[in-house]
């Protein structure tokens, strides 16, 4: 049988979803389940097998498999990582605690830096001194790892971090440690800064350097496991995953750079958001996902999300290329709270997949947004995802009405109203942050809105920003359905400083170009072992001599001349322009940090179609209930549709609940909801005499 069946998997913090497309029929099937947090292989393992059943298809029909997966983030956000040694210049350990020596909130005298991944004991230093250069100042006293090796195997080492000042000028002695650790103890896990990141900035570099090797046991472990049931399934194909830069990277890779998965779930959302709008005309978007956990939000301008190449997350500085994605801790399993004050609070602590949300009966389980939108009628009173998810309702009331209805003195759609109010003020102001703060205004944009609850609560973002929202036709598995929209990709760099105006600039940038396209063919050719025929991408960090902070610039072409490193320069003054509102063209500029982007690019799954029109035809609800809508303050008996049953060019005015498999969308009585020709969802707000 041809391997014609592509499958994408999103595992989250509470659920777990799937996407199939079989290629050969055209035809598509979305599945979530509960995650597993406790063993995160089994759900994606489970996944695949129900997915598989559901579509009566053999697992050797499958050709294609992609995870999107926060195992790595949540193992960094709750300091579940392998026990980490790391080895530094003398002098040196305690660049990991004493930081950038700045208050990370100056005006919160109580706020604490993260503590260290390493603790101090196992922060062990070697003679060695490379200078900025990359001279050799004092040479590798050898001699000196035989103790720290016995330090590290009676301490329950797992993992090693060797990271040596200034390795990225000059990495000899890193290379030389790492040849004698793996020598001498094959099994231990093994991260060096100039494999890793040869970056300037040595606290950076050194705690990027550190997270890796902190979660590089835990995921090669998950993965390893993955991919081997994945083979037992009789899948004839190993599975890619999800990074945080975009693209999909193989599973092997993956566990030797881990820090590269941090944004892996998020990260295919965005993807398969920029898929869904921009095969139906809208390539200006801020995506809004809301799952059970966060709210990750992006903005993306002709279609090309916003890139950095370093990210904070835990307190800890990461640097690794990623879709500048911005979270908030506000989802379906946000847990409502009063604090001390008496004030009500929605999230950042989430009830998870276990025990989750009142509604899903399981004792001890909290008030949650999803318990709120359950009291207000705007949720199924009996199930979620096609019955497989039972919902009990009286649960949900008892548990706004203990916690906060009663000592708040509200009544019970009050409380779980404000529930509601609270949770959207978090989320509009995470979109304020990705536009307004940049100065751009966000009714410039179209509001995609997926996840499992973010088509229950994007009419109510919109209002507040004044946006049209799009609800792909996925919208619950569309992280799931991104990954199959994606180039396996990798993204590598080094640090040179060097003056644009130095006559042999366009050499040296050259050289430094076709050495990051060696080293980025050959890590992906290890991994796939073949040959592999790559697309690739150059950019360079620059800056002004005497600034602290560089801009990114793509650089033009392949060849390196003169003259495209004057176009480069250009590019620089233009984009300094854009961004501060001046630029300086008789000022020296200097190139900083240089990197590839090598992609390999994979057909494209045809899973947008455009729909033939049947807006005449009558659609009739599937029953009514009674809901509750911020605009009436009151309950308001409301018809449910299947919206499958919402035809091309149909438009129906609010109140409106459309309920499918992965989502329920809700359009207020001030809204009206069409459906465009490429199966989209279209929510658009009703003005005075509309």
């Amino acid at each position: 049988m041809n391997a014609s069946v592509r499958i994408g998997l999103d595992v989250g913090g509470t659920f777990t979803d799937l996407f199939l497309v079989d290629e050969a029929t055209g035809r598509t099937i979305r599945h979530k389940l509960p995650s597993t947090p406790e063993d995160p292989y089994r759900a994606p393992i489970q996944g695949l097998e129900e997915i598989l059943q559901k579509s009566n298809l053999p697992a050797s029909a499958v050709g294609f498999v992609g995870l999107g997966t926060t195992v790595a983030t949540n193992a960094l956000l709750e300091r579940k990582g392998a026990v980490t040694g790391l080895i530094t210049t003398r002098g040196f350990r305690d660049l990991l605690e004493l930081q950038r020596q700045r208050r990370p909130h100056t005006y919160d005298l109580f706020k604490r830096k993260s503590v260290p991944l390493v603790s101090r004991d196992l922060r062990l230093e070697v003679t060695e001194r490379i200078g900025p250069d990359g001279e050799i100042i004092t040479a590798l006293a050898e001699v000196e790892l035989d103790e720290i090796m016995r330090k590290f195997q009676t301490t329950g080492v797992r993992s090693i971090a060797v990271c040596l000042l200034n390795a990225y000028a000059n990495p000899v002695h890193e290379e030389r440690l790492a040849e004698l650790i793996r020598s001498g103890w094959p099994e231990i896990a093994v991260t060096t800064s100039q494999e890793l990141t040869p970056e300037f900035r040595e606290y950076e570099r050194l705690s990027s350097t550190v997270a890796n090797a902190f979660l590089m046991p835990v995921m090669k472990r998950y993965l390893t496991l993955f991919a081997e049931r994945v083979r037992a399934m009789g899948i004839p194909v190993d599975p890619l995953v999800m990074s945080s830069g975009g693209g999909v990277i193989s599973a092997q890779l993956a566990g030797r750079r881990p820090i590269e998965l941090l944004l892996s779930g998020p990260s295919g959302g965005v993807s398969g958001a920029v898929f869904h709008a921009s095969e139906s005309g809208h390539p200006n978007i801020i995506t809004f996902d809301m799952g059970g956990t966060s709210t990750d939000v992006c903005l993306i301008q002709k279609g090309k999300p916003e890139i950095t190449h370093s990210r904070v997350i835990a307190g800890l500085p990461i640097k690794t290329t990623a879709i500048d994605i911005h979270t908030v801790g506000a989802g379906g399993s946000s847990i409502a709270w009063i604090d001390e004050g008496g004030m009500l609070r929605v999230g950042p602590h989430s009830a998870g997949a276990n025990p989750g949300p009142a509604c899903y009966g399981r004792q001890g389980a909290l008030p949650t947004v999803t318990d709120a939108n359950v009291v207000l009628g705007r949720m199924n009173q009996e199930f979620l995802l096609d019955g497989a998810l039972p919902i009990d309702a009286w649960r949900s009331h008892q548990a706004i009405r203990e916690h906060i209805a009663d000592p708040k003195g509200l009544e019970l759609s009050e409380a779980a109203a404000a529930i509601l109010a609270v949770s959207i003020v978090n989320i509009a102001q995470a979109i304020r942050y990705v536009s307004v703060e940049r100065g751009l205004d966000p009714a410039d944009f179209t509001l995609v809105a997926f996840g499992g609850a973010g088509p229950l609560h994007a009419a109510a973002v919109a209002r507040e920003l004044k946006m049209q929202v799009l609800v792909p036709s996925g919208p619950g598995v569309l992280c799931a359905m991104g990954v199959l929209t994606k180039d396996v990709q990798i993204d590598i760099n080094r640090t040179r400083l060097l003056k644009v105006a130095s006559p042999d600039a366009a050499r040296v940038v050259g050289e430094i170009f076709d050495d990051l396209e060696i080293r980025a063919r050959t890590m992906l050719e290890s991994a796939s072992s073949s040959k592999v025929d790559l697309i690739f991408e150059r950019f360079v960090d620059a800056r002004y001599v005497g600034q602290s902070f560089e801009l990114t610039v793509e650089m033009p072409g392949a060849a390196m001349t003169p003259s495209a490193v004057e176009v480069v320069a250009q590019r620089f003054h233009q984009a300094h322009c854009r961004l501060y509102g001046y630029d300086r063209q008789d000022n020296a500029i200097e190139f900083v940090t240089y990197r590839t982007r090598a992609r390999l690019s994979v057909p494209r799954p045809r899973i947008v179609e455009s729909l033939p029109s049947h807006a005449g035809a009558g659609i009739e609800p599937v029953g009514s209930r009674l809901a509750w809508f911020e605009t009436s303050e009151r309950f308001v008996e409301c018809p449910v549709y299947a919206r499958a049953s919402l035809p091309f060019g149909k438009t129906l005015r609010g109140p409106v609940i459309l309920e499918q498999m992965d989502t329920t969308t809700v359009v207020p009585p001030d809204f009206q909801v069409a459906c465009d020709a490429w199966g989209n969802l279209i929510l658009t707000q009703l003005h005075e005499g509309q």
